[in-house]
């Protein structure tokens, strides 16, 4: 065979056209070699490589990405092309808020700075750029970070699927995040606004966040039917979450901790048997208007509440007519924690109740609200120290 005679692998059907997903090699003008692939309606992608075996590799990873149901691209893709075919992908392993924060972070800072780079080519230096760049315009540590967990874990997904060798981002020093201090209510303020928000619409629903330490979504996707005021408890089982277009769903907690049964005090049981009084005759006003979803707290025709409505709307006119601190309605959570801390409750006990993943967990975002905590720790070395010469290791001999 001459250098000249072109060369073809892969099935042919009758008339010489291909079939879709078939591929051929041939010895392209200028000495490279051509791999293509027949995509559907006849589209064709081409790779190139120095040999034939270069050229070869690149049509069976082609082939193996269709097979897969992936969708096949030629060596110049961008990194805005890998980026929106990659959100589809996730779309169903994703929150629908996460999702809008993946959707949001990817339109609003990767493609217009790095979104004509084809994806091979991205490098380190790029995204530090971006970073650089995304930390002058006035982001904050923690949303650069945010963006550059999302940058990194696409690409672990494009390194998987061998469209990059490596993942670049996991060369790049993201910036940290800056822990800000929470805001909380002392006892005498939460005094002041639980007197301040009698007979307020959702005095029932400020009460259960700072009773409880409930997440606002939690709060916000209570059913009635979880609800057991005789008992005195309520299980946790949803969070309410918003997507674009004002959809929303009823998701599961995010870890299985967080999915859990938090006892309701007397405060807390009054202030839900005066609201489940007063939605009752609401529901009978609204008589076939009524959109029944055995929500605890709703809008005027029984539809879930949204968290930041509530802020802006009720809370904060709430707390500035009581003289109180402008703070988020998470800060009641944070509330909570602290209060609890301070009457001396165990670490554990305030773990479980917030449903953090672990002690740990709790013992990083609230280690300044848990002295004796601390006190107990640096206490029990000081008693090692102290033992009598002999004895502090008699303990663990034999061990």
């Amino acid at each position: 065979m001459t250098k000249n005679t072109p060369t073809t692998t892969g099935k042919t059907r009758r008339g010489g056209k291909r079939g879709n997903g078939e591929g051929s090699i041939t010895l392209h003008a200028g000495g490279l070699w051509q791999a293509r692939i027949t995509l559907e309606g006849g589209r064709r992608k081409a790779y190139y490589g120095k040999t034939r075996q270069e050229a070869a590799a690149k049509l069976t990873a082609a082939l193996r990405d269709h097979d897969r149901g992936l969708p096949i691209v030629g060596e110049k893709q961008t990194l805005q092309q890998y980026l929106t075919h990659w959100l589809e992908v996730v779309r169903p392993r994703l929150r629908p808020r996460s999702f809008t924060r993946y959707e949001e972070v990817i339109r609003l800072h990767v493609i217009p700075m790095l979104g004509r780079t084809p994806l091979t080519k991205l490098s380190a230096l790029q995204l530090q750029q971006l970073y650089s760049a995304k930390l002058a315009e006035g982001q904050a540590p923690a949303s650069v970070a945010r963006l550059h967990a999302v940058i990194r874990r696409a690409l672990n997904e494009a390194m998987r699927l061998d469209l990059i060798s490596r993942n670049p981002a996991t060369l790049v020093t993201a910036p940290r995040a800056q822990r800000t201090e929470q805001q909380v209510l002392t006892p005498e303020q939460v005094h002041v606004l639980l007197n301040a928000a009698e007979g307020h619409p959702l005095q029932a629903f400020f009460t259960l966040l700072l009773m409880t330490g409930m997440r606002r979504g939690e709060g916000l996707a209570l059913h009635w039917a979880d609800v057991h005021l005789d008992e005195g408890y309520a299980d946790v089982k949803y969070t309410l979450e918003y997507s674009k277009g004002g959809t929303y769903t009823f998701a599961p907690p995010k870890t299985e901790r967080s999915r859990r049964r938090v006892p309701l005090n007397a405060t807390a049981i009054s202030a839900l048997r005066r609201h489940r009084a007063q939605q009752l005759q609401q529901r009978l006003a609204m008589g076939e208007a009524w959109c029944d979803e055995d929500l605890v707290f709703t809008n005027t025709i029984g539809r879930p509440l949204r968290g930041n409505h509530i802020l802006q709307r009720q809370f904060a006119p709430l707390l500035k007519q009581a003289g109180l601190p402008a703070i988020r309605l998470h800060d009641l959570r944070h509330s909570t924690a602290s209060l609890l801390a301070h009457q001396g409750v165990h670490v554990t006990t305030v773990s479980r109740l917030l449903g953090h993943s672990s002690t740990s967990m709790t013992l990083d975002i609230y280690s300044h609200v848990f002295p004796d905590a601390q006190r107990d720790a640096t206490a029990a070395l000081d008693r090692l120290v102290s033992a009598p010469e002999g004895q502090e290791g008699q303990k663990g001999v034999g061990n």
